[in-house]
């Protein structure tokens, strides 16, 4: 029999502490603080985002009906609802931000060499924003229109493992193409939008940067030919030109030449125009470019269905930042150890196991993968082997 830890726990190993620890510091999250720390509350969020709890009472029913494990759980305060609502209203939302950016850069070096389905050696994002809908008078801090409340996450996914590399949450008025302007820009790499995002101006700064684009041009965009190059129109390609903006303000915004290219998609029979400013890449390339920002809209499906993003556990803008990022953090966090222990296994399929197992004692890679036996562990989890 397995003398070790929990699976819960054995999950938590995997992430940095001793970050956590500076961060509660600076933070001085855990001032004046006697029962309940920052870290008891981390470890209650995601407990509740790994097994899919509803609610604070759902959360306190399912961790007292379990009173001689929560030690081995990792925590040590006394768990209760108002508790735990006090803790998301008052403790800065900013620990769980750091510490979700932690552990991303801790997982994208894991992911580096995925493949992404377009040759290309470049970083790859894929930037855009998904709407999540509240109610009016729970939320009126999250303004959207006038009977309704929202907030947007606005969301840099690395297409390398679709790890989010930034995420801002905001209400449901902040416009899409005001998040370029938050951006911290990475020369080379190339920036995935739709057409939400097509701002001359602020394209211009991204292309200053050195950094590339491919978006989608709008029906009334207005251009004036400069070079045409050939294409082979059996691949799907109507078109692959040089051009410069013949609007006023749009070409003071961008005034040097992009690239306008043309593809009619033989799936959906539909006609699209690319705009980028990389003039030597291959035109298929940029329109694969295109197609793999789809993985944004699967991540935002797949942490709608999976996280516990859509029902919140506090009405306040502290208690929804901390539990988007908690959220970010498990996820994050599921990535590395699927790169970790190298399995093939699906994220979704982790967490539908790890949600139904957290107080098995079991060791994690057996658990996963069923390639370990219980007669290759120790009967004591503290006994050395001797030989």
């Amino acid at each position: 029999m397995y003398a070790g830890q929990l699976v819960f726990a054995q999950v938590m190993e995997f992430a940095p502490w001793h970050t956590f620890r500076r961060l509660v510091a600076k933070y001085r999250g855990d001032f004046n603080v006697r029962r309940f720390s920052c870290l008891d509350q981390f470890l209650c969020l995601a407990f509740a985002q790994l097994t899919y709890r509803e609610s604070l009472r759902d959360i306190e029913s399912c961790l007292r009906a379990q009173p001689g494990k929560l030690y081995h759980l990792g925590l040590r305060g006394n768990i209760s609802r108002s508790a735990l609502a006090d803790a998301n209203e008052e403790r800065d939302w900013r620990i769980y931000y750091e510490f979700a950016q932690a552990l991303i850069r801790i997982a994208r070096p894991l992911y580096a060499n995925d493949p992404i389905g377009v040759e290309i050696s470049e970083t790859v994002y894929a930037l855009d924003s998904t709407t999540i809908e509240l109610c009016l008078k729970l939320f009126p801090w999250a303004a959207f229109r006038t009977t309704k409340a929202a907030v947007k996450l606005h969301t840099l996914l690395d297409l390398r493992g679709s790890i989010p590399t930034f995420v801002h949450i905001s209400d449901g008025k902040l416009h899409d193409v005001n998040a370029l302007d938050l951006l911290i820009l990475e020369p080379g790499a190339f920036y995935v939008m739709d057409r939400g995002y097509l701002d001359f101006e602020r394209l211009y700064r991204l292309h200053q940067a050195k950094a590339f684009f491919v978006t989608r041009a709008k029906s009334n965009s207005k251009f004036k030919r400069v070079l045409s190059l050939p294409v082979d129109r059996s691949t799907g390609l109507i078109c692959d030109q040089q051009v410069e903006l013949t609007v006023f303000y749009s070409h003071q915004g961008y005034p040097e030449r992009l690239r306008r290219i043309v593809y009619r998609d033989p799936e959906r029979d539909k006609r699209l125009v690319f705009l980028t400013n990389h003039l030597a890449l291959p035109a298929l390339t940029v329109c694969a470019l295109y197609k793999s920002r789809w993985q944004v809209e699967l991540f935002f499906k797949w942490i709608k269905q999976h996280l516990r993003i859509k029902r919140f556990f506090g009405t306040s803008e502290n208690a929804v930042k901390t539990q988007v990022w908690t959220a970010v953090s498990v996820y994050v966090l599921v990535a590395i150890i699927r790169k970790r222990l190298n399995l093939a296994l699906s994220l979704h399929s982790m967490l539908q196991i790890l949600s139904v197992r957290p107080f098995d004692k079991e060791p994690l890679i057996q658990l996963l993968t069923g390639s370990a036996t219980a007669h290759d562990m120790p009967l004591d989890a503290n006994q050395l082997n001797l030989f």
